[in-house]
């Protein structure tokens, strides 16, 4: 497959159950949408640094109106339209999946996104339509959950599912890993991209409280391959007591870690820097380091001023 085409074939997570999951946790969402409200002000802070007019902005799977009303604030966004996968209590503009977004070809000038995309089964794919429908030195940003979200709960629920069934099950989704995220941005077709990461830790009173926060923000277990029949009680109880044991605090309360990985990538444009073509430096790296310039196989010797 050549590179930076959508790998269509990968099929890691049942957009049907996240678009159940999205639906259901939608009338309740306001009382689990913390994640989502501070991951939004923290994209918005990023946006901040930006000195420029942004026409058109689209919000990729809106969940919520986080980032609609905290850009609404901001004078340099004139239109705002959120696009979601399914209608909630604050309904987006219009329904569509992510993995196929229906907007035209160079017609944004901002593509923002809050914690959706790391439900696509082709993310380089959905990173590619981005870049197309982006104007010419058009921004995207997006937040996604990375490789360290939820470790802990990863790690009591392998210890007791492997204990007591003697083998383990998907239940918590695979997610990207930061050294990957600006390759990713460089496949799509993205000029100067750039990855960092923060990490996110909320305390819950027990193992359960945090899998109904889970849900309620609709983000449970959503890969195809997850366990179709209910599960042993016995695991949830024994991963409860381990979560306490391994990441409790004093109080009796247990951490629960959400890595977030924020990507940026522009549109290609013949306005933005280029690197210099080799053999075209005005100034040799012999003196930046003061140091005198060799022949090919001569040791540099220091300059001492003598």
């Amino acid at each position: 497959m050549p590179a930076g085409e959508p790998n269509s074939n990968a099929v890691i997570f049942d957009r049907m159950a996240v678009r159940r999951q999205r639906e259901r946790a939608a009338a309740g969402f306001a009382d689990h949408d913390f994640l989502f409200r501070e991951v939004a002000e923290r994209l918005v802070d990023r946006l901040a640094d930006i000195r420029r007019k942004f026409n058109l902005t689209i919000d990729i799977g809106a969940r919520g109106n986080h980032l609609s009303r905290l850009l609404s604030q901001n004078p340099p966004i004139e239109t705002m339209i959120e696009m979601g996968l399914s209608p909630g209590a604050d309904a987006p503009n219009f329904i569509a999946d992510e993995e196929a977004l229906p907007i035209a070809p160079a017609c944004a000038d901002l593509i923002v996104s809050n914690l959706v995309l790391h439900w696509t089964n082709d993310v380089p794919g959905t990173l590619i339509q981005c870049r197309q429908s982006l104007k010419p030195d058009g921004l995207f940003m997006a937040a996604i959950l990375g490789g360290e979200t939820l470790t802990e709960l990863r790690q009591v629920m392998f210890e007791a599912e492997t204990e007591i069934s003697g083998g383990v099950s998907p239940r918590v989704s695979p997610f990207a890993e930061l050294s990957d995220t600006a390759a990713l941005l460089q496949r799509a077709g993205f000029n100067l991209p750039v990855a960092d990461s923060d990490t996110i830790t909320v305390t819950y009173t027990d193992v359960f409280a945090l899998m109904r926060d889970l849900r309620g923000m609709g983000e449970a277990n959503a890969v195809l391959a997850r366990p179709r029949t209910f599960s042993k009680r016995q695991i949830f109880l024994r991963a409860a007591e381990r979560y306490s044991e391994m990441f409790g605090d004093s109080d009796g309360r247990i951490s629960a870690s959400f890595q977030v990985l924020y990507l940026t990538g522009w549109a290609p444009d013949a306005s933005q820097p280029k690197p210099l073509r080799p053999g075209s430096a005005t100034a040799s790296l012999a003196e930046a380091l003061e140091s005198e310039e060799q022949s090919a196989g001569e040791k540099a010797r220091p300059k001492t001023g003598k």
